[in-house]
């Protein structure tokens, strides 16, 4: 049935609304923006991508000489709600902002846009043509979320004009407001959307801590609610009458992230040992604990266990071996005094990062704790604001040791480059641990260019196995998706690797 409210929490409240900006690739930000902007590839349950016919009637690939060709078909009734029609200048902008060619640009990711060599108009009308430098497998994942190109047009518009707003949209929902005393956001249904009406009257967003959401969902305060990791909250909503408990296996897996830049975890000898030293079925086992899945612990930064190309590359370093850490520690020139190791006076200390209000992180950082005592390595917990967390210490990387998940795509390697090539023009991009060689990169390089699905796989895990070796980011397992709903929402809940329509959610019963 049409009509009614979806109440949404979310985990955190973004003030950065632009989702390629370093600050706004969020899964809060995309849970917002995805009824709002166009995304020219959704994926179906299988993964695969497929185009999105309000944005996309084609998209097609052309191999070259040198390189690839692709021609959009766009949607000639797809606009801008300023009444512009989607096309090339959009296209342009965005191309330009991502490629890293500009310093000033502050963005999360370059993977694929650097490797745009032109982009041309037409042939006709509502077509543009984006030429490739060489291959490039995962050219679907591009230009999703598509950006107007007055959002994109310099640097000061790119990392300000879509902060605490969103001014321009195109999707079947519009934005009206941000009531930043409440920590809500709330989108309508757009009545000039050209394809099907979306069944919502409208959605609104509210931040909230993780720990509050089980009683906002006893108390009929939200429609739904990510479970996470929280045994504890799965009893409650199971107990709430008319509630459902949706799952699913999904792209998103946790790890904690190692800075590579601080003083003490420059030396890599340090991070294995403190890799060695990490129990990585213990802090399984505690966060799977009573919510009924098989624990299993990760071998891989790219494939989720249940992925194809999937397999365990994390060797001799996957192994808890808390005597051949003690020996590295030994090597790196720490020795035991007491409780804890020195080295010219200084203790071995490390600050371990905890966004308050989520229990499973605070846990995480208290297991580590009580593991890397017993190599002589302290772990101070820092807890900090959730709001905070991201924009104020895992990006300027004021941290040692930070937990959270990365979340999935349909796509498992090339979103990861920004994760694990090294830095360009100073920009970290996504890689927290500051970390990277030039055999990592070359590597990455090689597997997004090659487009044999077998052969993908290959020089993936070759890759993967790099990146262990470097010890920057410990995969802890994949993470599964528990969502609680009211009975009677439709099209929305543990979707797995299946990207959801927003004008398709709804209330099967009056809400």
């Amino acid at each position: 049935m049409d009509g009614g409210t979806l109440r949404w929490p979310l985990p955190e409240f973004p003030s950065q609304w632009n989702f390629n900006h370093v600050n706004g690739t969020k899964g809060a930000v995309e849970h917002v923006v995805q009824g709002l902007l166009p995304y020219l590839m959704r994926a179906d349950e299988k993964a695969v991508p497929r185009p999105v016919p309000e944005y996309l009637r084609s998209a097609k690939v052309k191999r070259t000489k040198h390189g690839q060709t692709v021609t959009y078909r766009l949607n000639p009734q797809a606009k801008w709600s300023d009444g512009r029609s989607l096309g090339y200048a959009d296209f342009m902008a965005q191309a330009r902002a991502l490629s890293g060619r500009d310093p000033r640009y502050e963005v999360s990711t370059v993977t694929g846009y650097r490797r745009i060599k032109r982009i041309e108009r037409g042939p006709g009308e509502h077509a543009v043509k984006v030429t490739f430098d060489g291959t490039y497998a995962d050219w679907r994942s591009l230009f999703s979320p598509l950006y107007p190109a007055t959002a994109y047009a310099t640097p000061r518009a790119f990392n300000t004009g879509w902060v605490n707003r969103l001014p321009t949209t195109a999707g079947p929902f519009k934005f009206q407001g941000i009531d930043r005393t409440a920590k809500a956001i709330t989108i309508v249904r757009d009545p000039v959307w050209w394809g099907a009406p979306a069944k919502l009257d409208r959605i609104v967003y509210r931040a909230m801590d993780t720990t509050a959401m089980p009683g906002a969902f006893a108390n009929d305060e939200i429609d739904l609610m990510d479970i996470g990791l929280d045994a504890g909250a799965l009893k409650r909503v199971q107990g709430v009458p008319g509630a459902a408990v949706r799952r699913a296996g999904g792209p998103d897996w946790r790890h904690l992230t190692f800075n590579a830049a601080g003083p003490v975890l420059s030396d890599a000898r340090v991070r294995r040992a403190v890799v060695l030293g990490i129990d990585r079925r213990v802090l399984a086992r505690a966060d799977l604990s009573g919510l009924g899945v098989a624990v299993q612990t990760l071998g891989n930064h790219f494939y989720v266990n249940t992925q194809d190309g999937y397999q365990d590359n994390s060797g001799d370093l996957g192994t808890y071996d808390p005597a051949r850490a003690r020996r590295l520690l030994d090597e790196a020139g720490w020795t035991l005094h007491g409780k804890y190791r020195t080295k010219a006076g200084r203790t071995l200390s490390l600050r371990f990062v905890v966004p308050s209000g989520v229990p499973i992180s605070k846990r995480e950082g208290e297991l580590t704790r009580a593991l890397l005592e017993r190599i002589g390595v302290r772990v101070d917990i820092l807890p900090v604001p959730a709001d905070d967390a991201f924009d104020r210490y895992v990006a300027p990387g004021n941290f040692d040791i930070v937990p959270f998940s990365w979340l999935g795509t349909s796509f498992p390697v090339s979103p990861m480059q920004s994760v694990f090539a090294r830095s360009r023009g100073g920009r970290v991009q996504q890689n927290y641990a500051r970390v990277g060689t030039a055999a990592i990169d070359t590597a990455m390089d090689r597997a997004i260019a090659e487009v044999d699905p077998a052969r993908i796989h290959v020089l993936v895990n070759r890759t993967d196995r790099l990146i262990w070796r470097q010890a920057s980011v410990l995969p802890l397992y994949q993470r599964p998706q528990l969502v609680a709903t009211r009975a009677g929402l439709a099209n929305l809940g543990a979707c797995g690797f299946f990207e959801p329509a927003y004008q398709d959610i709804g209330f099967t019963t009056p809400r």
